[in-house]
């Protein structure tokens, strides 16, 4: 029995890499969420400052964490692009009985991180969010403050 032929679907081996990837996948997805989450709870909360001192000038603050964890965001989902493509092509190599033991120990993110981060920006689970966020922002300069 060579080395290729020794890695099937039924592997242990086989299956504790497919669940690590899986594993770094859903983390990847978590800290996308905790992005916007974190987004929103810091924008409300400059915005009640601001509004609380009377200084609506200072509105444009708000838009930092704005920018930063849009771009974060971003970055998390080019990073779980890049693993479901690493785990796409493992299997596929799993299929084709071309694993070899080198496959098993490496967990890296398949692709172009500067092609997949456009993506990912003009994902419809990235610009949608945040730019309404920062429509909202200045609305609430305009009007609220």
């Amino acid at each position: 029995m060579t080395e290729e032929n020794s890695f099937r679907e039924n592997s242990q081996a086989v299956h504790a890499h497919l669940g690590i990837t899986q594993t770094v996948i859903q983390r990847m997805a978590s800290n996308s969420a905790s992005c916007k989450t974190w987004c929103i709870t810091l924008v409300s909360a400059i915005l009640v400052l601001i509004a609380d001192k009377g200084k609506p000038e200072y509105a444009w603050l708000a838009l930092i964490p704005i920018i930063l964890f849009f771009a974060l965001d971003a970055y998390y989902l080019a990073l779980e692009k890049m693993f479901r493509l690493s785990y796409n092509k493992f299997i596929d190599k799993l299929h084709q009985g071309k694993i070899v033991a080198s496959d098993l120990y490496a967990v890296v993110p398949s692709g172009s991180m500067s092609k997949t981060i456009w993506a990912s920006v003009l994902s419809f689970s990235i610009w949608p969010f945040y730019t309404t966020l920062f429509v909202m922002v200045l609305i609430a300069k305009k009007v609220v403050l």
